[in-house]
């Protein structure tokens, strides 16, 4: 679509021609220009698309888009409980396809001039107490109470939890996590930031190891996986069989979910478990996965108050001996 021949077109047709379009529409021809794309990045483009940019903004005229309309996809995205992850892939994507919009010349001025790209808020995060997670875990049924012990006690993501292998028990205190489930694909996959084969390992609470061995016995494995597709036993645990239930969960309204909690809280209480017990941050940031220490430090500095303090009476022991 915008190839050298549509951009060579005096600015006022290009206007006229596309400024009309639907975001739909125009999308779709742009993605058709994106040939440098692998086959799991088309297949995470499309799911971006069909769930999250079209839903919302199909049907609006490309002539239309301005800051406040951007600044209204990001705001609905967190109304309906969009990860953060996420929120900010389709951000990027549709920065992508309205800056090429930009560049054919149907805004006067960039549609995301002061608007600030969705960005982890650590003021926003709510983490479970002790207490309430005890009732979350005993809110739903058997798959939810595994994934919650997952997530809680060993820092597994969504996707690593619906991957859950009895054979990951290499010690009796430590799980290996090789792989999850993708979202996109809903396929086994490598872990984020990983290459294929690559694993981590991760801390296994006494309790936690026996929730997996408890659930095991109880409905069996396939090939040592713990969860599988509930019509499919050969397919991999659909993401929604988690998000759906916690859906149920919050409206219902009875449970102890702290107001505004995401699945990902489970996560946000593992990393401030640790680091609330001493536990050293680059430990916690190898357990979780992260690219690298700074994006540890950065979301979860907050959950070590007066750190600084600490230290100081501690350094100042050796000094007044």
């Amino acid at each position: 679509m915008k190839q050298e021949a549509h951009r060579s077109q005096p600015k006022f047709e290009r206007i006229q021609k596309y400024g009309m379009m639907r975001f739909e529409e125009y999308a779709t021809e742009w993605k058709a220009t994106q040939r440098d794309l692998g086959p799991a990045s088309v297949r995470h483009l499309d799911s971006l698309l069909q769930h999250h940019l079209f839903p919302l903004l199909g049907s609006r005229r490309m002539n239309s888009f301005d800051h406040k309309v951007v600044e209204g996809f990001i705001q609905e995205m967190e109304r309906n409980g969009v990860g953060l992850a996420t929120q900010s892939n389709a951000f990027d994507k549709l920065r992508a396809i309205l800056l090429d919009a930009h560049r054919l010349g149907l805004f006067s001025e960039s549609p995301f001039s002061g608007v600030k790209a969705p960005q982890y808020d650590p003021t926003r995060a709510v983490i479970p107490s002790p207490q309430q997670l005890r009732g979350i875990r005993s809110a739903g049924d058997e798959t939810f109470t595994l994934f919650v012990d997952l997530m809680s006690g060993c820092g597994l993501r969504n996707g690593e939890a619906a991957a859950v292998n009895l054979d990951n028990i290499v010690a009796n205190d430590v799980y290996r996590i090789r792989e999850q489930v993708n979202q996109t694909t809903a396929e086994y996959g490598p872990l984020k930031h990983r290459r294929p084969n690559d694993y981590r390992d991760v801390p296994l609470p006494a309790r936690v190891k026996q929730t997996i061995e408890r659930y095991a016995t109880k409905h069996g494995t396939v090939d040592g996986y713990l969860l599988r597709h509930p019509k499919d036993p050969a397919r991999a645990f659909p993401y929604y069989g988690l998000s759906n239930q916690w859906r149920r969960i919050k409206e219902r309204k009875q449970d102890d979910v702290p107001q505004g909690m995401v699945l990902y809280g489970l996560r946000h209480f593992f990393a401030s478990n640790c680091l609330t017990h001493g536990i050293p941050i680059t430990d916690v940031a190898e357990w979780m996965g992260h690219k690298n220490i700074d994006v540890t430090f950065k979301i979860y500095r907050h959950l070590m108050p007066g750190s600084i303090s600490k230290a100081a009476r501690i350094l100042d022991l050796d000094l007044a001996a």
